[in-house]
């Protein structure tokens, strides 16, 4: 397998040692460097361990004309390790598969998870979801769709591709119920609370732009 891109160079950090400890999937580099501090002076040596995840893409998925969004809900393992319910409520999501656009990655995974293409895309924000340890970027936009029939509780079908074997429960929220939910911090999922937050607020404007 090929190395991890090299990071890119920057004049106030020095990068000491470089090594793959990891080369699934998604690699796992321990690096040892040095960065300049507030006060001038460049820092003791450092060593930290960076999970190569890469580029990302999610979609808020908003029906101006229900005034509703899609969302979905699926097993994380990870949120079990965290010690909490490992059924997330999320926003169609994933990672972007070499040399393509996060546009082309928004409708591949919204067709995938939630069965719907997005007919005009509004740009959110670029979000680092992990910080302290991967470099994993994500482009969040909002996506117009027309949402799918449900049911009284919001229950519009299952989703997935049976080769990755996920199971995708897809369900419409009135708008104004999810952003709620955002606001109360119900939702573990942070690139979901972020892009139910912004709705909140950019709500009228989006529903007057896609008019």
């Amino acid at each position: 397998m090929p190395r991890p891109t090299p990071l890119p160079p920057h004049p106030d950090t020095a990068i000491e040692a470089d090594d793959t400890v990891w080369d699934g999937r998604f690699p796992l580099q321990r690096i040892r460097f040095r960065h300049r501090r507030f006060d001038g002076r460049m820092s003791g040596p450092r060593t930290w361990e960076l999970w190569r995840r890469g580029r990302a893409a999610a979609l808020l998925p908003y029906d101006p004309r229900a005034d509703a969004v899609v969302l979905i809900e699926q097993f994380r393992l990870p949120a079990l390790a965290a010690g909490i319910d490992p059924v997330l409520v999320e926003v169609p999501a994933g990672l972007c598969d070499p040399g393509e656009s996060v546009e082309a990655t928004l409708r591949r995974e919204a067709g995938e998870e939630i069965g719907l293409i997005p007919r005009r895309l509004v740009p959110i924000g670029d979000f680092l979801l992990t910080a302290g340890g991967s470099d994993e970027r994500v482009a969040l936009h909002a996506g117009e769709v027309t949402a799918p029939d449900a049911g009284e509780a919001g229950l519009a079908g299952t989703a997935g591709l049976a080769a990755e074997e996920e199971d995708i429960r897809v369900r419409v929220w009135p708008a104004q119920a999810a952003v709620s939910a955002a606001l109360a911090g119900r939702f573990a999922n942070a690139v979901t609370t972020i892009a139910l937050l912004w709705l909140g607020h950019r709500r009228e404007w989006l529903r007057e732009e896609w008019r």
